[in-house]
């Protein structure tokens, strides 16, 4: 087992790395840039190195530095986490080339699986069904002629990167030039590559994942599947394991064409096969993680897997020690992401300091954080703050202790996403497992996402207002009520309504 360990990353996804380097007793080192000199990750660690400023593209995607720091400090190996250099074969190799070990798959592997397009022909040439579409490189006259005739709608994808980047829906005629424009742009920007291909597409889709673990001995299997249809702007907000809704058969059907794709690249380590189902039960190959998985803490919770762990030790060259019947999915877990956003502000970021930080705990629930209260969020990274993670022995079970762990955590001085999570679990159709990944979109935003006023906000409200009119002194005693009583950002703003009406 490696003595030393690197992380190159940040956040949350550091603290979870740091926290199984400690249980295997390696060495954890973590990297930080400026605006994280204080973060989580950096306090936990038993080791610390700055890399550079707060953009990433100066610090936490400078390879030629990150491989210093871990010669410098003598680690034998660098995680990568998810994001960041995790995808990157460039990276893989450099480490190769430096005698460090990467905690991932091979560098082929990564190219390959990482080009959308080659990934398809892979797949194709596997006997694993993938979405119709045309990969061939295109120019933009070409492309317009190929939508015609595949037919609306489709999806205009990089061929590089993912994570919702690069990616433009086109349902009618009048968007198509405009949309190859535009996920050319963001593709450039992004990845460093404008080129795109077209697929079609799959109108109210659930995204279903497959989780498989590979060693170098030819030995994988699949850890069962996750559903990560409830999005915005294709990025995942709640996920749940196992996937709702399947039929036996539908269900391993998915996770034997995971476990292939995974097998046709020879892959070792963690990684995640995405699918697309359709409503009428056929699936589509959509491409392949070659990381762990931000949503692997559910598995981790369905399983009693520890997924990193077995990241480090595939990577130490050990053999896979699980078997396929040995993987058996107990209960049901589901995931949210918490964003330092606002709801109720087209979910606009909301970086800033965090006054108050208390998570939720009890039967089945687990919370990953790179947070603290005091700690300033800052704007140039991710926005997310927390997963929490509520486990149950039904599906309803992990619905009722999600909703209940949600109201517990307690986030002040910044916006969340909270707020919303709530709202989407006691969806009647959220709770039957009625989901795609238009869910958001088609129940709230396209009906309009107002924050919900309780009786007892109105009420409280009211007598703010009342108070105001009456004296300073009074309006003074019901702020500091407010202040006492946690939850409503109405309180809040009633408060600071009124007394900017009284000081004006």
């Amino acid at each position: 087992m490696f003595k030393k360990i690197l992380v190159a990353n940040r956040g949350e996804a550091a603290v979870r790395i740091l926290r199984a380097c400690r249980e295997m007793e390696s060495t954890g080192v973590a990297i930080y840039s400026d605006p994280d000199r204080s973060s989580l990750h950096v306090r936990y660690a038993d080791e610390a190195y700055r890399v550079g400023p707060a953009p990433a593209r100066e610090s936490y995607l400078q390879m030629e530095r990150i491989i210093e720091v871990a010669r410098k400090c003598g680690a034998e190996a660098i995680h990568p986490g998810y994001g960041f250099l995790s995808e990157n074969p460039v990276f893989a190799q450099r480490c190769a080339h430096e005698g460090i070990v990467f905690i991932g798959p091979s560098p082929e592997a990564i190219r390959a699986m990482g080009d959308k397009v080659e990934s398809r022909r892979l797949m194709v040439d596997a006997g694993i069904p993938v979405v119709p579409g045309v990969t061939s490189e295109l120019n933009d006259d070409e492309a317009m002629q190929e939508i015609r005739k595949i037919g609306l709608p489709v999806m205009i994808k990089a061929t590089a990167g993912g994570g919702g980047k690069g990616m433009r829906l086109v349902t009618e005629e009048s968007q198509i030039a405009g949309g190859l424009r535009a996920a050319r742009s963001e593709a450039q920007s992004s990845f460093g590559n404008p080129a795109i291909y077209i697929e079609k597409t799959i109108e109210d889709a659930r995204h279903v994942e497959v989780q498989v673990l590979g060693d170098r001995f030819g030995n994988l299997i699949h850890v069962g599947e996750r559903d990560c249809s409830i999005q915005r702007r294709h990025q995942k907000v709640i996920e749940e394991c196992p996937a709702p809704n399947l039929s036996e058969a539908l269900r391993e059907r998915i996770r034997e064409m995971g476990a292939g794709a995974a097998r046709a690249v020879k892959y070792e380590s963690a990684g995640t096969v995405e699918f697309l189902l359709s409503k009428t039960g056929e699936f589509y190959f959509l491409e392949m993680n070659t990381r762990i998985q931000v949503e692997h803490a559910i598995t981790e919770r369905t399983t009693g897997i520890d997924l990193v762990k077995a990241q480090i030790r595939i990577a130490a060259g050990e053999k896979l020690w699980i078997r396929q019947s040995d993987v058996v999915v107990r209960g049901s877990a589901i995931e949210c992401r918490i964003y330092a956003e606002d709801p109720y502000n087209n979910f606009m970021p909301s970086p800033g300091q965090i006054t108050v930080f208390r998570v939720p705990g009890g039967p089945g629930v687990r919370v990953d954080s790179g947070v603290y209260g005091g700690f300033t969020v800052p704007m140039e990274y991710d926005p997310m703050v927390a997963k929490l993670i509520a486990h149950g022995d039904t599906r309803q079970e992990a619905i009722e202790r999600a909703t209940r762990a949600l109201r517990e955590f307690t986030i002040k001085g910044i916006k969340t996403s909270i707020p919303f999570h709530l709202r989407v679990m006691k969806h009647p159709r959220y709770i039957q497992g009625d989901i795609s990944t238009t869910f958001i979109e088609k129940e709230f935003l396209a009906k309009g996402l107002r924050e919900e006023r309780t009786h007892d906000d109105i009420a409280l409200l009211a007598a703010g207002v009342a108070a105001f009119q009456r004296d300073r002194a009074k309006a003074r005693d019901l702020a500091n009520l407010i202040d006492r009583r946690e939850g409503s950002p109405w309180r809040i703003a009633g408060r600071r309504a009124g007394l900017r009406r009284l000081d004006g």
